[in-house]
């Protein structure tokens, strides 16, 4: 069925209307369905493309990719004189930048008890719980950038691990001579894993680059890009500038530590921009619904895919806590 050919005067074939109503006549340069599209097969660009999260798939590769970043990371060699020697140079970079205020703001912050004992917690606790919580915003809002802004923040936290091993590196508060003060020593904070009684627990000489800094500015772009409350895009912004001072007033990092983490972070959108062919914020809200792929292929191939139009996701409409 679909179209009958008759033979003209001249010995041609010629296409006839098709005598079911509504039913597509396919063109006479038209390619098969599961031929090509866009210079790739259709096969992978159904994988590129963003599909619904798994919410047990989803916990589970989260689980296990960080239980694989926390043990790829403390199996670094600590390599602590290399570590320090590091750490002075970079003091050194800093001081002829003029940016080498570090310590003052440490000191300066720690003479406030209960601001940096409020800091230290936050170092200890808010770079996990943050992420978690705009993960799940981005699960539940937005599914068809969910995979997208995922993959970024993964490959952003696979980056660092190559920076922990080529680039040991001290924190200043483990520097011979820096002047620095362990807060979280100091005032007996509890939760850090980088001194105190969990010291031993964690790579002390991994400071390069901070991760710290790389997840909560991907936390803060996510906000500011996706979220339709004014007050929300707000705090996007505020929570990787906050970060930043905390870590530097807790003697946790350097300022260039933080620039580290911001260029894996860079790498991280790279390389989930090359996968997707989009940034996060520009794929659909929702994951499109199935068929949608196959009429693109035919419409692509000069075949109409009907006269039925896809309806609309009246989810799509729906807006969060965050908007968006």
């Amino acid at each position: 069925m679909g179209e009958s050919r008759v033979t003209s005067q001249e010995g041609r074939a010629e296409a006839t209307p098709s005598p079911i109503a509504g039913e597509a006549a396919p063109s006479a340069n038209a390619g098969p369905v599961t031929g090509r599209r866009n210079g790739g097969p259709v096969r992978l660009r159904s994988l590129r493309s963003p599909r619904r999260p798994r919410i047990w798939f989803e916990i589970l590769l989260i689980a296990a990719s960080y239980w694989m970043y926390s043990l790829v990371r403390n199996a670094v060699p600590e390599q602590k004189a290399e570590a320090l020697r590091n750490a002075d140079w970079i003091w050194a970079v800093e001081k002829h930048l003029g940016i080498a205020v570090e310590q003052t703001v440490n000191h300066a912050v720690n003479s406030v008890t209960w601001l940096i004992v409020s800091m230290n917690y936050y170092y200890a606790t808010l770079h996990f719980v943050v992420t978690i919580c705009v993960l799940v915003w981005l699960f539940r809002r937005h599914p068809g950038r969910y995979a997208a802004a995922r993959l970024a923040l993964f490959m952003t936290t696979g980056v660092a691990l190559i920076g922990y091993y080529l680039y040991p590196l001290a924190p200043p508060r483990l520097m011979n001579g820096g002047g620095f003060v362990d807060t979280v020593l100091v005032h007996h904070t509890w939760g850090s894993m980088a001194s105190g009684n969990f010291k031993n627990m964690s790579n002390q000489y991994a400071a390069m680059p901070s991760m710290h800094i790389g997840w909560s500015l991907w936390c803060g772009l996510m906000i500011f890009v996706l979220a339709t409350a004014p007050w929300a895009r707000i705090l996007g912004l505020l929570y990787p500038a906050a970060t930043l001072v905390v870590i530097v007033a807790t003697a946790n990092h350097f300022w260039l530590d933080a620039l580290g983490g911001m260029a894996c972070l860079a790498v991280g959108f790279l390389i989930s921009y090359a996968w997707y062919d989009s940034l996060p914020h520009h794929l659909p809200k929702r994951v499109q619904p199935p068929g949608t792929e196959v009429r693109a292929v035919c419409l692509s191939a000069g075949v109409p895919a009907g006269t039925r139009r896809p309806t609309v996701d009246a989810a799509a409409r729906d807006s969060g806590p965050w908007g968006g």
